[in-house]
Protein backbone atom coordinates (compact mmCIF):
# COMPACT_ATOMS: atom_id res chain seq x y z
CA UNK A 1 0.00 0.00 0.00
CA UNK A 2 1.47 3.34 -1.07
CA UNK A 3 1.92 6.15 1.39
CA UNK A 4 2.42 9.88 1.03
CA UNK A 5 6.10 10.77 0.84
CA UNK A 6 7.66 14.20 1.33
CA UNK A 7 9.43 15.38 -1.81
CA UNK A 8 11.24 18.46 -2.99
CA UNK A 9 11.03 19.63 -6.58
CA UNK A 10 13.40 17.98 -9.02
CA UNK A 11 15.05 21.31 -9.82
CA UNK A 12 15.63 22.09 -6.12
CA UNK A 13 17.08 18.63 -5.55
CA UNK A 14 19.59 19.06 -8.38
CA UNK A 15 20.55 22.55 -7.23
CA UNK A 16 21.94 21.14 -3.97
CA UNK A 17 22.92 17.54 -4.72
CA UNK A 18 24.59 15.40 -7.36
CA UNK A 19 22.93 12.02 -8.04
CA UNK A 20 24.97 8.84 -8.05
CA UNK A 21 23.41 5.76 -9.58
CA UNK A 22 24.21 2.08 -9.79
CA UNK A 23 22.12 -0.17 -12.00
CA UNK A 24 21.88 -3.92 -11.53
CA UNK A 25 20.14 -5.69 -14.40
CA UNK A 26 19.14 -9.35 -14.27
CA UNK A 27 18.74 -11.04 -17.65
CA UNK A 28 17.00 -14.40 -17.88
CA UNK A 29 18.83 -16.48 -20.49
CA UNK A 30 16.88 -18.26 -23.18
CA UNK A 31 18.43 -21.68 -22.61
CA UNK A 32 16.31 -24.81 -23.01
CA UNK A 33 17.30 -26.15 -19.58
CA UNK A 34 18.12 -24.64 -16.19
CA UNK A 35 21.54 -23.47 -15.07
CA UNK A 36 22.49 -26.50 -13.01
CA UNK A 37 20.09 -29.27 -14.02
CA UNK A 38 18.21 -30.63 -17.01
CA UNK A 39 14.75 -29.26 -16.14
CA UNK A 40 12.92 -27.40 -18.90
CA UNK A 41 12.69 -23.60 -18.84
CA UNK A 42 9.59 -23.43 -21.04
CA UNK A 43 7.04 -20.90 -19.86
CA UNK A 44 3.44 -21.71 -19.06
CA UNK A 45 3.82 -25.17 -17.54
CA UNK A 46 1.81 -26.29 -14.54
CA UNK A 47 3.29 -24.94 -11.27
CA UNK A 48 6.10 -27.09 -9.86
CA UNK A 49 6.03 -29.46 -12.85
CA UNK A 50 9.51 -28.49 -14.08
CA UNK A 51 11.55 -29.40 -11.02
CA UNK A 52 13.98 -32.09 -9.93
CA UNK A 53 16.10 -32.94 -6.86
CA UNK A 54 18.84 -30.55 -8.02
CA UNK A 55 16.76 -27.37 -8.43
CA UNK A 56 14.72 -28.26 -5.33
CA UNK A 57 17.90 -28.55 -3.28
CA UNK A 58 17.39 -32.15 -2.18
CA UNK A 59 20.17 -33.70 -0.09
CA UNK A 60 22.82 -35.40 -2.20
CA UNK A 61 21.71 -33.87 -5.53
CA UNK A 62 24.70 -32.55 -7.48
CA UNK A 63 24.54 -29.62 -9.94
CA UNK A 64 26.18 -29.50 -13.39
CA UNK A 65 26.88 -26.20 -15.15
CA UNK A 66 24.89 -25.39 -18.30
CA UNK A 67 27.47 -24.92 -21.08
CA UNK A 68 25.18 -22.69 -23.13
CA UNK A 69 24.69 -20.50 -20.09
CA UNK A 70 28.45 -20.04 -19.80
CA UNK A 71 28.77 -19.25 -23.51
CA UNK A 72 25.94 -16.72 -23.25
CA UNK A 73 27.70 -15.06 -20.32
CA UNK A 74 30.90 -14.78 -22.36
CA UNK A 75 28.98 -13.33 -25.33
CA UNK A 76 27.37 -10.72 -23.10
CA UNK A 77 30.68 -9.86 -21.47
CA UNK A 78 32.42 -9.37 -24.81
CA UNK A 79 29.57 -7.26 -26.17
CA UNK A 80 29.91 -5.03 -23.09
CA UNK A 81 33.66 -4.59 -23.72
CA UNK A 82 34.51 -6.61 -20.61
CA UNK A 83 37.55 -8.69 -19.82
CA UNK A 84 36.71 -12.39 -19.61
CA UNK A 85 38.11 -14.28 -16.63
CA UNK A 86 40.50 -17.11 -17.39
CA UNK A 87 39.33 -18.84 -14.21
CA UNK A 88 36.30 -18.17 -12.03
CA UNK A 89 34.10 -19.94 -9.50
CA UNK A 90 30.55 -20.10 -8.31
CA UNK A 91 29.68 -19.20 -4.73
CA UNK A 92 26.82 -19.80 -2.34
CA UNK A 93 24.87 -16.70 -1.37
CA UNK A 94 23.19 -17.67 1.87
CA UNK A 95 19.85 -16.29 2.93
CA UNK A 96 16.43 -17.68 3.67
CA UNK A 97 13.38 -16.88 1.61
CA UNK A 98 10.54 -19.28 0.77
CA UNK A 99 10.97 -18.99 -3.00
CA UNK A 100 14.56 -20.31 -2.73
CA UNK A 101 14.31 -24.04 -1.97
CA UNK A 102 18.03 -24.55 -1.23
CA UNK A 103 18.15 -21.63 1.24
CA UNK A 104 21.08 -20.32 -0.78
CA UNK A 105 21.49 -18.98 -4.29
CA UNK A 106 24.26 -20.30 -6.49
CA UNK A 107 25.86 -17.16 -7.85
CA UNK A 108 29.30 -15.60 -8.36
CA UNK A 109 30.80 -13.22 -5.85
CA UNK A 110 34.42 -12.06 -6.01
CA UNK A 111 35.24 -14.00 -9.17
CA UNK A 112 32.79 -13.01 -11.93
CA UNK A 113 33.14 -14.37 -15.45
CA UNK A 114 33.21 -10.87 -16.99
CA UNK A 115 34.42 -7.59 -15.52
CA UNK A 116 35.63 -4.04 -16.19
CA UNK A 117 33.66 -3.09 -19.31
CA UNK A 118 31.48 -0.28 -20.61
CA UNK A 119 28.43 0.46 -22.74
CA UNK A 120 27.95 3.64 -24.75
CA UNK A 121 24.34 4.81 -24.78
CA UNK A 122 22.61 7.52 -26.78
CA UNK A 123 20.28 10.00 -25.12
CA UNK A 124 17.20 11.52 -26.74
CA UNK A 125 19.15 14.41 -28.28
CA UNK A 126 21.83 12.12 -29.72
CA UNK A 127 24.43 12.78 -27.01
CA UNK A 128 26.46 9.69 -26.11
CA UNK A 129 27.04 8.78 -22.46
CA UNK A 130 29.45 6.03 -21.44
CA UNK A 131 28.31 3.77 -18.59
CA UNK A 132 31.11 1.78 -16.96
CA UNK A 133 30.40 -1.89 -16.20
CA UNK A 134 31.74 -3.36 -12.96
CA UNK A 135 30.90 -7.00 -13.68
CA UNK A 136 28.60 -9.48 -15.35
CA UNK A 137 28.21 -12.72 -13.47
CA UNK A 138 26.27 -15.97 -13.70
CA UNK A 139 23.67 -17.10 -11.21
CA UNK A 140 20.30 -18.81 -10.93
CA UNK A 141 16.82 -17.37 -10.55
CA UNK A 142 14.56 -18.02 -7.58
CA UNK A 143 11.06 -19.44 -7.64
CA UNK A 144 7.93 -17.34 -7.92
CA UNK A 145 5.78 -16.33 -4.96
CA UNK A 146 2.13 -15.45 -5.40
CA UNK A 147 0.70 -13.65 -2.40
CA UNK A 148 -3.03 -14.26 -2.09
CA UNK A 149 -5.40 -11.86 -0.36
CA UNK A 150 -4.71 -8.28 0.57
CA UNK A 151 -4.91 -5.27 -1.72
CA UNK A 152 -1.41 -4.95 -3.16
CA UNK A 153 -0.36 -8.41 -4.28
CA UNK A 154 2.58 -8.20 -1.88
CA UNK A 155 3.21 -10.30 1.20
CA UNK A 156 2.01 -7.56 3.56
CA UNK A 157 -1.68 -8.11 4.15
CA UNK A 158 -1.82 -11.42 2.28
CA UNK A 159 -3.67 -14.36 3.80
CA UNK A 160 -1.30 -16.95 2.34
CA UNK A 161 1.34 -17.42 -0.37
CA UNK A 162 1.70 -19.94 -3.19
CA UNK A 163 5.14 -21.04 -4.40
CA UNK A 164 6.04 -22.18 -7.92
CA UNK A 165 9.58 -23.53 -8.28
CA UNK A 166 9.51 -23.87 -12.08
CA UNK A 167 11.57 -20.66 -12.29
CA UNK A 168 14.02 -21.74 -9.58
CA UNK A 169 17.34 -22.48 -11.26
CA UNK A 170 16.71 -20.70 -14.56
CA UNK A 171 20.00 -19.11 -15.74
CA UNK A 172 20.50 -15.44 -15.03
CA UNK A 173 23.22 -12.99 -15.91
CA UNK A 174 23.47 -10.07 -13.51
CA UNK A 175 25.10 -6.99 -15.04
CA UNK A 176 26.28 -4.42 -12.51
CA UNK A 177 27.43 -0.92 -13.40
CA UNK A 178 30.12 1.04 -11.64
CA UNK A 179 28.80 4.18 -9.91
CA UNK A 180 27.31 6.45 -12.56
CA UNK A 181 28.36 10.01 -11.80
CA UNK A 182 28.34 13.21 -13.79
CA UNK A 183 24.90 12.73 -15.35
CA UNK A 184 23.39 15.54 -13.27
CA UNK A 185 19.80 16.36 -14.13
CA UNK A 186 19.88 13.78 -16.90
CA UNK A 187 20.52 10.88 -14.52
CA UNK A 188 17.02 9.35 -14.90
CA UNK A 189 17.29 9.69 -18.68
CA UNK A 190 20.71 8.00 -18.61
CA UNK A 191 19.26 5.14 -16.56
CA UNK A 192 16.46 4.60 -19.07
CA UNK A 193 18.80 4.87 -22.06
CA UNK A 194 21.25 2.40 -20.50
CA UNK A 195 18.61 -0.25 -19.84
CA UNK A 196 17.15 0.26 -23.32
CA UNK A 197 20.56 -0.10 -24.98
CA UNK A 198 21.42 -3.11 -22.84
CA UNK A 199 18.14 -4.74 -23.86
CA UNK A 200 18.95 -4.16 -27.52
CA UNK A 201 22.41 -5.67 -27.06
CA UNK A 202 20.98 -8.75 -25.34
CA UNK A 203 18.44 -9.24 -28.13
CA UNK A 204 21.06 -8.75 -30.84
CA UNK A 205 23.18 -11.46 -29.23
CA UNK A 206 20.21 -13.85 -29.29
CA UNK A 207 20.76 -14.98 -25.69
CA UNK A 208 17.38 -13.76 -24.39
CA UNK A 209 14.21 -12.08 -25.61
CA UNK A 210 14.75 -9.65 -22.71
CA UNK A 211 11.05 -8.86 -22.42
CA UNK A 212 10.76 -6.73 -19.32
CA UNK A 213 6.99 -7.11 -19.07
CA UNK A 214 7.51 -10.88 -18.76
CA UNK A 215 10.26 -10.62 -16.16
CA UNK A 216 12.98 -11.76 -18.55
CA UNK A 217 14.89 -8.58 -17.77
CA UNK A 218 14.62 -6.71 -14.47
CA UNK A 219 16.44 -3.67 -13.17
CA UNK A 220 17.38 -2.68 -9.62
CA UNK A 221 17.94 1.08 -9.37
CA UNK A 222 20.49 2.05 -6.71
CA UNK A 223 20.56 5.76 -6.00
CA UNK A 224 22.23 8.14 -3.59
CA UNK A 225 22.84 11.87 -3.42
CA UNK A 226 25.89 13.80 -2.32
CA UNK A 227 26.09 17.52 -1.63
CA UNK A 228 27.64 19.61 -4.39
CA UNK A 229 30.83 20.21 -2.40
CA UNK A 230 31.21 16.61 -1.15
CA UNK A 231 33.60 13.95 -2.41
CA UNK A 232 31.99 10.96 -0.67
CA UNK A 233 28.93 9.10 -1.90
CA UNK A 234 25.80 9.24 0.19
CA UNK A 235 23.79 6.31 1.56
CA UNK A 236 21.95 4.48 -1.20
CA UNK A 237 18.52 3.00 -1.62
CA UNK A 238 17.79 0.12 -3.98
CA UNK A 239 14.50 0.08 -5.86
CA UNK A 240 13.99 -3.57 -6.79
CA UNK A 241 12.74 -5.34 -9.90
CA UNK A 242 11.69 -2.37 -11.99
CA UNK A 243 10.23 -3.86 -15.14
CA UNK A 244 9.85 -1.19 -17.82
CA UNK A 245 12.04 1.50 -19.35
CA UNK A 246 9.66 4.26 -18.33
CA UNK A 247 9.57 2.96 -14.77
CA UNK A 248 13.36 2.92 -14.52
CA UNK A 249 13.39 6.61 -15.37
CA UNK A 250 10.49 7.41 -13.02
CA UNK A 251 11.98 5.44 -10.12
CA UNK A 252 15.31 7.26 -10.40
CA UNK A 253 13.59 10.64 -10.58
CA UNK A 254 11.35 9.92 -7.60
CA UNK A 255 14.24 8.71 -5.45
CA UNK A 256 16.25 11.84 -6.25
CA UNK A 257 13.38 14.01 -4.98
CA UNK A 258 12.77 11.79 -1.95
CA UNK A 259 16.43 11.64 -0.92
CA UNK A 260 16.73 15.40 -1.29
CA UNK A 261 13.69 15.95 0.90
CA UNK A 262 15.07 13.72 3.66
CA UNK A 263 18.57 15.22 3.55
CA UNK A 264 17.36 18.83 3.31
CA UNK A 265 15.23 18.37 6.44
CA UNK A 266 18.22 17.06 8.39
CA UNK A 267 17.16 13.42 8.16
CA UNK A 268 19.21 10.33 7.39
CA UNK A 269 18.78 8.02 4.42
CA UNK A 270 18.23 4.39 5.41
CA UNK A 271 20.04 1.81 3.29
CA UNK A 272 17.11 -0.32 2.23
CA UNK A 273 15.31 -1.98 -0.64
CA UNK A 274 12.23 -0.22 -1.97
CA UNK A 275 9.25 -1.15 -4.13
CA UNK A 276 8.23 0.89 -7.17
CA UNK A 277 4.51 1.53 -7.73
CA UNK A 278 3.47 1.91 -11.37
CA UNK A 279 0.21 3.66 -10.55
CA UNK A 280 1.75 6.55 -8.63
CA UNK A 281 5.35 6.55 -9.84
CA UNK A 282 6.45 6.40 -6.20
CA UNK A 283 8.51 4.01 -4.10
CA UNK A 284 7.88 2.60 -0.64
CA UNK A 285 10.16 0.92 1.87
CA UNK A 286 10.81 -2.81 1.64
CA UNK A 287 13.45 -4.09 4.01
CA UNK A 288 16.80 -2.96 5.41
CA UNK A 289 19.47 -3.78 2.85
CA UNK A 290 22.04 -6.40 3.73
CA UNK A 291 25.76 -5.96 3.18
CA UNK A 292 27.78 -8.57 1.31
CA UNK A 293 29.10 -10.12 4.53
CA UNK A 294 25.55 -10.77 5.67
CA UNK A 295 25.20 -13.33 2.89
CA UNK A 296 28.15 -15.40 4.14
CA UNK A 297 29.46 -16.08 0.64
CA UNK A 298 31.74 -19.08 0.24
CA UNK A 299 32.90 -21.07 -2.81
CA UNK A 300 30.34 -23.59 -4.09
CA UNK A 301 31.89 -26.98 -3.21
CA UNK A 302 29.77 -28.99 -5.66
CA UNK A 303 30.84 -27.16 -8.84
CA UNK A 304 34.23 -27.11 -10.51
CA UNK A 305 35.70 -23.73 -11.53
CA UNK A 306 34.90 -22.33 -14.97
CA UNK A 307 37.99 -21.70 -17.10
CA UNK A 308 37.17 -20.48 -20.62
CA UNK A 309 40.10 -21.04 -22.96
CA UNK A 310 41.43 -17.94 -24.74
CA UNK A 311 40.92 -19.64 -28.11
CA UNK A 312 37.25 -20.29 -27.35
CA UNK A 313 36.70 -16.74 -26.14
CA UNK A 314 38.23 -15.35 -29.34
CA UNK A 315 36.03 -17.65 -31.44
CA UNK A 316 32.99 -16.23 -29.66
CA UNK A 317 34.28 -12.67 -30.15
CA UNK A 318 34.74 -13.26 -33.88
CA UNK A 319 31.16 -14.53 -34.18
CA UNK A 320 29.50 -11.59 -32.41
CA UNK A 321 26.80 -9.87 -34.50
CA UNK A 322 26.80 -6.20 -35.40
CA UNK A 323 25.90 -4.46 -32.17
CA UNK A 324 22.94 -2.04 -31.95
CA UNK A 325 24.81 1.28 -31.71
CA UNK A 326 27.05 0.39 -34.65
CA UNK A 327 24.03 -0.81 -36.61
CA UNK A 328 22.03 2.35 -35.93
CA UNK A 329 24.94 4.56 -36.93
CA UNK A 330 25.26 2.66 -40.21
CA UNK A 331 21.53 2.79 -40.96
CA UNK A 332 21.38 6.48 -40.09
CA UNK A 333 23.86 7.15 -42.89
CA UNK A 334 22.35 4.65 -45.35
CA UNK A 335 18.81 5.96 -44.91
CA UNK A 336 19.79 9.63 -44.80
CA UNK A 337 17.66 10.41 -41.76
CA UNK A 338 18.29 12.55 -38.70
CA UNK A 339 19.11 11.35 -35.19
CA UNK A 340 15.67 12.60 -34.12
CA UNK A 341 13.98 10.43 -36.76
CA UNK A 342 16.01 7.42 -35.70
CA UNK A 343 15.04 8.03 -32.08
CA UNK A 344 11.37 8.11 -33.07
CA UNK A 345 11.83 4.77 -34.85
CA UNK A 346 13.46 3.30 -31.75
CA UNK A 347 10.76 4.65 -29.46
CA UNK A 348 8.11 3.04 -31.66
CA UNK A 349 9.91 -0.32 -31.66
CA UNK A 350 9.98 -0.12 -35.45
CA UNK A 351 13.66 -0.59 -36.27
CA UNK A 352 13.68 -4.37 -36.67
CA UNK A 353 10.39 -4.48 -38.64
CA UNK A 354 11.67 -1.74 -40.97
CA UNK A 355 14.98 -3.54 -41.55
CA UNK A 356 13.16 -6.84 -42.19
CA UNK A 357 10.81 -5.10 -44.65
CA UNK A 358 13.77 -3.66 -46.55
CA UNK A 359 15.39 -7.11 -46.62
CA UNK A 360 12.13 -8.41 -48.10
CA UNK A 361 12.49 -6.03 -51.05
CA UNK A 362 10.99 -2.66 -50.07
CA UNK A 363 12.94 0.57 -50.32
CA UNK A 364 13.91 2.22 -47.05
CA UNK A 365 11.59 5.20 -47.41
CA UNK A 366 8.52 3.03 -48.07
CA UNK A 367 9.34 0.68 -45.20
CA UNK A 368 9.68 3.59 -42.77
CA UNK A 369 6.52 5.22 -44.11
CA UNK A 370 4.25 2.23 -43.53
CA UNK A 371 5.66 1.10 -40.16
CA UNK A 372 5.84 4.60 -38.70
CA UNK A 373 2.52 5.67 -40.19
CA UNK A 374 -0.40 3.34 -40.75
CA UNK A 375 0.99 0.43 -38.74
CA UNK A 376 2.10 2.54 -35.78
CA UNK A 377 -1.40 4.04 -35.68
CA UNK A 378 -2.98 0.57 -35.77
CA UNK A 379 -0.71 -0.67 -32.97
CA UNK A 380 -1.51 2.39 -30.86
CA UNK A 381 -5.25 1.93 -31.33
CA UNK A 382 -4.98 -1.76 -30.43
CA UNK A 383 -2.80 -1.04 -27.41
CA UNK A 384 -0.13 -3.42 -28.65
CA UNK A 385 3.41 -3.33 -30.01
CA UNK A 386 4.36 -3.34 -33.68
CA UNK A 387 5.88 -6.81 -33.53
CA UNK A 388 2.60 -8.20 -32.22
CA UNK A 389 0.52 -6.93 -35.16
CA UNK A 390 -0.92 -9.62 -37.43
CA UNK A 391 1.19 -8.57 -40.40
CA UNK A 392 4.71 -9.59 -41.39
CA UNK A 393 7.52 -7.47 -42.86
CA UNK A 394 7.22 -9.58 -46.01
CA UNK A 395 3.56 -8.60 -46.34
CA UNK A 396 4.36 -4.93 -45.79
CA UNK A 397 7.05 -5.21 -48.49
CA UNK A 398 4.45 -6.69 -50.86
CA UNK A 399 2.11 -3.75 -50.20
CA UNK A 400 4.98 -1.36 -50.95
CA UNK A 401 5.70 -3.28 -54.16
CA UNK A 402 2.07 -3.03 -55.31
CA UNK A 403 2.17 0.73 -54.70
CA UNK A 404 5.46 1.08 -56.59
CA UNK A 405 4.02 -0.84 -59.56
CA UNK A 406 0.98 1.42 -59.63
CA UNK A 407 -1.44 -1.38 -58.75
CA UNK A 408 -2.35 0.43 -55.54
CA UNK A 409 -2.36 4.04 -54.42
CA UNK A 410 -1.80 5.03 -50.80
CA UNK A 411 -5.49 5.08 -49.97
CA UNK A 412 -6.04 1.59 -51.36
CA UNK A 413 -2.83 0.36 -49.72
CA UNK A 414 -4.17 1.44 -46.32
CA UNK A 415 -7.28 -0.63 -46.98
CA UNK A 416 -5.13 -3.62 -47.91
CA UNK A 417 -3.18 -3.31 -44.66
CA UNK A 418 -6.47 -3.03 -42.78
CA UNK A 419 -7.63 -6.28 -44.41
CA UNK A 420 -4.41 -8.14 -43.60
CA UNK A 421 -4.60 -7.01 -39.96
CA UNK A 422 -8.21 -8.20 -39.86
CA UNK A 423 -7.15 -11.68 -40.92
CA UNK A 424 -8.53 -11.53 -44.46
CA UNK A 425 -5.40 -13.07 -45.99
CA UNK A 426 -2.28 -11.93 -47.77
CA UNK A 427 -2.10 -8.51 -49.46
CA UNK A 428 -2.89 -10.06 -52.85
CA UNK A 429 -5.84 -11.97 -51.42
CA UNK A 430 -7.22 -8.81 -49.81
CA UNK A 431 -6.84 -6.92 -53.10
CA UNK A 432 -8.81 -9.64 -54.92
CA UNK A 433 -11.51 -10.06 -52.27
CA UNK A 434 -12.13 -6.33 -51.86
CA UNK A 435 -11.55 -5.40 -55.50
CA UNK A 436 -9.02 -2.75 -54.62
CA UNK A 437 -6.76 -2.56 -57.66
CA UNK A 438 -6.09 0.85 -59.19
CA UNK A 439 -8.08 1.49 -62.37
CA UNK A 440 -5.77 2.85 -65.07
CA UNK A 441 -7.49 1.58 -68.22
CA UNK A 442 -8.59 4.51 -70.39
CA UNK A 443 -11.87 2.92 -71.38
CA UNK A 444 -12.79 2.36 -67.74
CA UNK A 445 -11.81 5.91 -66.75
CA UNK A 446 -13.20 7.76 -69.79
CA UNK A 447 -16.82 7.78 -68.66
CA UNK A 448 -15.94 9.09 -65.19
CA UNK A 449 -13.73 11.82 -66.70
CA UNK A 450 -16.48 12.93 -69.12
CA UNK A 451 -19.02 13.03 -66.29
CA UNK A 452 -16.70 15.13 -64.13
CA UNK A 453 -16.17 17.66 -66.95
CA UNK A 454 -19.88 17.82 -67.73
CA UNK A 455 -20.76 18.27 -64.08
CA UNK A 456 -18.28 21.10 -63.53
CA UNK A 457 -18.44 23.42 -66.58
CA UNK A 458 -17.03 26.41 -64.73
CA UNK A 459 -13.91 24.52 -63.70
CA UNK A 460 -13.55 23.12 -67.21
CA UNK A 461 -13.61 26.66 -68.62
CA UNK A 462 -10.87 27.74 -66.19
CA UNK A 463 -8.68 24.88 -67.36
CA UNK A 464 -9.30 25.76 -71.01
CA UNK A 465 -8.31 29.29 -70.10
CA UNK A 466 -4.89 28.10 -68.95
CA UNK A 467 -5.44 27.47 -65.22
CA UNK A 468 -4.17 23.90 -65.33
CA UNK A 469 -4.01 23.71 -61.52
CA UNK A 470 -7.80 23.75 -61.45
CA UNK A 471 -7.70 20.22 -62.90
CA UNK A 472 -7.18 18.98 -59.35
CA UNK A 473 -10.85 19.54 -58.59
CA UNK A 474 -11.90 17.37 -61.51
CA UNK A 475 -9.35 14.70 -60.54
CA UNK A 476 -10.92 14.68 -57.08
CA UNK A 477 -14.39 14.22 -58.58
CA UNK A 478 -13.20 11.24 -60.60
CA UNK A 479 -11.47 9.71 -57.59
CA UNK A 480 -14.69 10.06 -55.60
CA UNK A 481 -16.72 8.46 -58.37
CA UNK A 482 -14.31 5.52 -58.57
CA UNK A 483 -14.05 5.11 -54.79
CA UNK A 484 -10.42 6.14 -54.86
CA UNK A 485 -9.38 3.40 -57.27
CA UNK A 486 -8.53 5.56 -60.28
CA UNK A 487 -4.95 6.23 -61.30
CA UNK A 488 -4.85 9.93 -60.43
CA UNK A 489 -1.97 10.73 -62.77
CA UNK A 490 -3.71 9.12 -65.73
CA UNK A 491 -7.00 10.82 -64.82
CA UNK A 492 -5.33 14.24 -65.01
CA UNK A 493 -3.82 13.39 -68.38
CA UNK A 494 -7.21 12.36 -69.75
CA UNK A 495 -8.88 15.54 -68.42
CA UNK A 496 -6.31 17.76 -70.15
CA UNK A 497 -6.59 15.72 -73.34
CA UNK A 498 -10.39 16.06 -73.33
CA UNK A 499 -10.11 19.83 -72.83
CA UNK A 500 -7.33 20.29 -75.37
CA UNK A 501 -4.89 21.71 -72.85
CA UNK A 502 -1.17 20.97 -72.57
CA UNK A 503 0.44 20.31 -69.16
CA UNK A 504 3.27 22.70 -69.97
Amino acid sequence: MTTTTDLVSYEDALSSYDPVMGLEVHVELGTKTKMFCGCSTELGAEPNSQTCPVCLGMPGALPVVNATGVESAVRIGLALNCSIAEWCRFARKNYFYPDMPKNFQTSQYDEPIAFDGYLDVQLEDGETFRVAIERAHMEEDTGKSTHVGGATGRIHGASHSLLDYNRAGIPLIEIVTKPIVGAGERAPEVAKAYVRELREVIRALGVSEARMEMGQMRCDVNLSLMPKDADKFGTRSETKNVNSLRSVERAARFEIMRHAAVLSSGGTIVQETRHFHEDTGSTTSGRVKEEAEDYRYFPEPDLVPVAPSREWVEEIRAALPELPLVRRTRLLAEWGISATEMQAILNAGALDPIVATIEAGADAASARKWWMGELARSANEAGTSLDELAITPQQVARVAELVAKGDLNDKLARQVIEGVLAGEGTPDEVVDKRGLKVVSDDSALGTAVDEAIAGNPGIADKIRGGKVAAAGALVGAVMKATRGQADAARVKELILERLGVSEG
